[in-house]
């Protein structure tokens, strides 16, 4: 029987361009899902949400971390 690689989860911040969710899909070898979180804060305590998240191996996703952070702070203008 073959071991399977663990897989990990990069949630995806609301507001995030679509643009930007597409080209880190068609850049990594990454999976969109969508994942149930519980939010504990201001007046949403103990709400579930589903969010976005990109799913995959570890340092895949450190690296489509980076680029992520890189598209959002070119969207809103940031250096």
């Amino acid at each position: 029987m073959a071991e399977e690689e663990e897989l990990f989860d990069l949630l995806i911040p609301p507001g995030v361009p679509r643009s930007a969710i597409r080209a880190i899909i068609e850049k990594y070898d990454v999976d969109l899902v969508d994942r149930a979180e519980q939010l504990n804060f201001a007046n949403m305590e103990g709400d579930t949400r589903y969010l976005l998240a990109f799913r995959g191996k570890k340092e895949v996703l450190v690296e489509a971390e980076k680029d992520l952070r890189a598209m959002v702070r070119e969207f809103i203008g940031e250096d």
